[in-house]
């Protein structure tokens, strides 16, 4: 869910069907809440990893590191 607060927002900038419910002069809390969730193309996806790998935020792992590591997790429960 995507969800905007916008505070101490003027009521004279809401559209006609709610601006006309208060003072012009007010200001308001404003809350705008999507039940949808942005949908993103496999490009847009992988653009994204992309950028946070070159930013360095998602380090690159080879098969056989990654490997390792599941098996040593696994291995920790088997003591």
């Amino acid at each position: 869910m995507n969800k905007i607060v916008r505070e101490q927002y003027p009521a004279a900038n809401l559209p006609d069907d709610l601006r006309g419910l208060l003072p012009s002069e007010a200001m308001v809390r404003v809350t705008v809440e999507s039940d949808e969730a942005p949908v993103k193309s496999v490009e847009q996806i992988r653009q994204d990893v992309e950028a946070a790998r070159s930013r360095g935020e998602w380090p690159s792992v080879s098969t056989a590191e990654a490997v390792a590591r599941v098996r040593a997790l696994r291995d920790e429960w088997d003591d």
